[in-house]
């Protein structure tokens, strides 16, 4: 059984009291290994603003999550996530290979600048025009 690497933002009901975000977090965490899923990492982002509303709120606590999975543990995962009142919204997304080499650097804290070298080119481009 091949397992794939994915990261799986959701986001928690605002209205909770502040003890019930870790436990809402710690549920979650649970529910995927227990479905054969290895966490690699779980930033909480935090209270946040909506862009519009959902389900008539303005605000959501965020949740980031990279883990690796059998596949049909994500389906079992997304079921669980669909009746549960305190998760608004969630979203997953299963890495390529190119997102993983990404990912690789990103834990390295090595992923190139491409932008810097774009403003480079565009200075020696104005020096001509002088």
């Amino acid at each position: 059984m091949s397992k794939n690497y994915y990261e799986f933002t959701y986001i928690i009901n605002p209205v909770l009291e502040e003890d019930k975000f870790k436990e809402t977090v710690d549920k979650v965490t649970k529910l995927v290994e227990d479905n054969g899923g290895e966490i690699d990492e779980v930033d909480e982002w935090g209270l946040r603003q909506f862009a519009y509303n959902i389900d008539k709120k303005g605000s959501g606590y965020y949740v980031n999550m990279y883990f690796t999975a059998p596949a049909e543990a994500i389906a079992s995962v997304e079921k669980q996530l669909r009746i549960d009142d305190d998760i608004l919204r969630y979203l997953t997304l299963k890495y390529d290979a190119k997102m993983l080499r990404h990912r690789e650097l990103q834990k390295k804290n090595e992923v190139p600048d491409i932008f810097a070298i774009e403003d480079e080119d565009d200075d020696d481009s104005n020096e001509d025009d002088d």
